[in-house]
């Protein structure tokens, strides 16, 4: 069960303070949503892209050959399994729905009495929890296996007639065998059906590519999802729809019932694509390209509403998904490992950063040993001729306090809140930018002018003026969201915030307390596995000004060696690609990763040519493409729970706005506090000292 405690840790305990009783009532409602009957999502999801053949391991494989089966020796019927299937999956379900109303009861009555042996029942019916949930997701998982791979998908042979099976025109009507389009490599043993010589695609051309999402083995492989998330690179999202309309239209009004014919497998899975298509691209493709959902929508209404009930369900789905309450938002999991587990993974991080700044960093900082200085009230003295005006977007949005306000408060309500108040408001706010975020976002970066080490696109530059003629890896004429242009600019206005708070504070001693409160704040973060605003604060800190300050010669020993897990964390995001995939953690552990170092691994995998000598693209290449963008998904569907403080929040708000274009060594120059002061003694003996070698030089 998705427990406040286990996300977090110990020190978090205030901050988190959600009933567990409201989250078992959005856990119940959520399982028992009524859906349509055959009109189940199609959208295979991220774990087929990053796992691909091994989602589906051999334990599916041997279940789904039982299935059906009143006798060892009797013949496989599809019908059956399903039946079969659908049967299970509603005992368990509903045996689910059960041990959590009956988990419910049992906390409430916990907190009331807090007896002994309501606590000793918890964690064993938390473990059930864990079993059945498993049970119903294998079962789920079993179900996808029947609709895409068994009852839709068709053998390879198949495919050219695919291919010919939406052409309108009479040229080139010369048929296409496979080897033309396609090319595979093989493999000795496929761990899932343990034959030899198991083909793997290699490489294809357009028309190929597309024609492949047929293939019984396309959805087995992860071949769709991976197909969804990077078709840019060789065609764009006119032609991939063209190619799916054709297909429809000549293939639905010949479909007959019996599944086994080709023209019906074709049709309905052509169906299944669109519908996955649309639940978890339409943010990136739909919405920004008006024609495109204008040509879709018309063709639906007029060709496939009059012939087949499925055209009003795929207009109900592009209604609900323009109105945001469909193909934007994961599914949050259901249960998370218990608080220990997520205390023992904080410690494991945290130890591996300590090891990682002592085998990589030579360097130390000043320190000295003591406590954090301790501050006074004072107004400081903002410096308007250098700030920009007040504007608000996306991260900034308007708020009901006035900016005069937040001036008035200043830097010290940073150091009236604790470091994990701060961590746990500061991640709310960066994960409402980054779960707006797709993994299409991600990809042809350089095209966006985003480079390495720093957000290369100026700060005044808007998104509608970049060019798009530079290393643009997408066809030209393939529409490209830039949200990450923004989601760049909003974690680039942090560490401005965060530099701009430090040089403005008017003495030593509050220089230090902010420092300090800042290091910790980063701590928190990556701790609770928030690498993105960590690594802003980090680039904050590592401004070129605010490292010169004097403030750092006087910090704590302790604190400011936390500088150096910052750096250690930094080198252990961009050593691999997919280092926060690694285990099972991922998967119940909330995350939100450095958008700009994904940026950089993803332009990494785009190096070099996407085609053949023989003009085939590379499917391999792509394929490690979508798997390594595949974990925004991944990350998305585990949230934050902690509770919202607006009033903080609208604090930061503000300071990070009124601070996000300003000029640092500006701000820094008017401030005293920024520079190594000479004790007055010593500054007019060095003055009589030069006099007297001037007078010397004329005797």
């Amino acid at each position: 069960l998705q427990s406040n405690g286990c996300c977090i840790g110990p020190g978090f305990a205030e901050e988190n303070t959600e009933p567990e009783e409201e989250t078992m009532i959005k856990i119940a409602v959520n399982l028992m949503s009524p859906s349509l009957p055959d009109f189940h999502g199609c959208s295979p999801g991220w774990s087929s892209a990053f796992y691909g053949a091994e989602c589906f391991d051999s334990e599916v494989h041997g279940y789904m050959k039982n299935l059906g089966k009143q006798k060892p020796s009797e013949s496989q019927n599809i019908d059956a399994k399903k039946v079969e299937l659908e049967q299970l999956l509603m005992i368990e379900t509903k045996n689910y729905r059960k041990t959590i109303k009956f988990y419910q009861k049992l906390l409430q009555k916990e907190r009331r009495s807090k007896g002994p042996e309501t606590k000793s029942m918890l964690p064993k019916l938390r473990g059930q929890l864990q079993e059945m949930k498993s049970k119903v997701q294998f079962l789920e998982l079993v179900k996808k296996y029947i609709m895409y791979a068994e009852q839709w998908g068709v053998e390879s042979c198949v495919l050219p007639t695919v291919i010919h099976s939406g052409r309108t025109d009479t040229v080139d009507v010369a048929p296409k065998d496979e080897s033309s389009l396609l090319l595979y490599y093989s493999t000795e043993k496929h761990q899932c059906n343990n034959q030899n010589g198991i083909r793997v695609l290699q490489a294809g051309t357009p028309l190929g590519l597309m024609a492949y999402l047929y293939s019984r083995n396309a959805f087995l492989e992860g071949y769709v999802q991976q197909f969804l998330y990077t078709f840019r690179y060789f065609c764009t999202q006119e032609e991939f729809l063209q190619f799916l309309l054709d297909r429809i239209s000549s293939t639905l009004s010949s479909a007959s019932l019996d599944p086994s014919t080709s023209l019906t497998k074709i049709c309905n899975r052509s169906f299944y694509i669109l519908q996955a298509w649309i639940e978890d691209c339409y943010s990136v493709d739909f919405a920004t390209n008006a024609n495109l959902l204008c040509t879709l929508k018309e063709f639906i209404s007029s060709k496939v509403a009059p012939l087949n009930g499925y055209g009003e369900r795929l207009l109900s789905l592009l209604e609900d998904a323009s109105a945001g309450k469909s193909g934007s938002a994961r599914q949050c999991s259901i249960m998370d490992k218990c608080e220990e587990e997520g205390e023992e993974d904080r410690k494991t991080l945290h130890s591996l950063c300590k090891k990682l700044s002592e085998d990589n960093f030579n360097w130390k900082l000043s320190k000295s040993v003591g406590p954090i200085a301790q501050h006074q009230r004072e107004r400081l003295n903002t410096i308007s001729s250098v700030l920009p005006k007040p504007c608000y977007n996306s991260f900034t949005e308007e708020f009901p306090v006035s900016f005069a306000k937040a001036d008035e408060v200043g830097p010290y309500l940073l150091i009236e809140y604790s470091a994990q108040q701060l961590c746990c408001q500061l991640t709310l706010l960066q994960q409402e930018v980054f779960h707006k975020c797709h993994p299409v976002h991600f990809l042809n970066s350089r095209a966006l002018g985003v480079k390495d080490k720093c957000v290369a696109v100026q700060k005044a530059v808007s998104t509608e003026t970049v060019s798009l003629k530079v290393c643009n890896l997408f066809l030209s004429k393939c529409v490209q969201d830039q949200y990450l242009l923004q989601l760049l600019r909003n974690a680039d206005s942090i560490s401005t915030w965060v530099a701009a708070e430090i040089v403005t504070c008017h003495t030593s001693k509050l220089q230090v307390s902010l420092l300090s409160k800042f290091l910790l704040i980063a701590k928190c973060c990556y701790e609770q596995r928030n690498f993105a605003t960590a690594m802003q604060i980090l680039a904050g800190l590592e401004n070129l000004i605010v490292r010169q300050l004097p403030a750092w010669k006087i910090l704590p020993a302790k604190v400011a060696e936390i500088m150096e897990e910052l750096k250690a964390v930094e080198v252990f995001l961009k050593s691999d690609s997919l280092c926060l995939m690694e285990g099972e953690r991922f998967k119940t552990l909330p995350t939100i990763p450095s958008a700009h170092v994904l940026a950089m691994h993803v332009q990494q995998l785009e190096t070099g040519g996407f085609t053949m000598t023989n003009g085939a693209h590379k499917w391999t290449k792509l394929r490690n493409i979508a798997k390594v963008v595949s974990q925004v998904h991944a990350f998305q569907e585990n949230p934050y729970t902690y509770t919202p403080d607006f009033k903080l929040q609208s604090y930061l708000r503000q300071r990070i706005t009124r601070y996000k274009d300003a000029d640092i060594s500006t701000l820094a120059a008017d401030n005293c506090a920024n520079f190594h002061q000479i004790p007055a003694e010593k500054h007019s003996r060095k003055i009589q000292d030069t006099l007297r070698r001037m007078k010397a030089t004329f005797q």
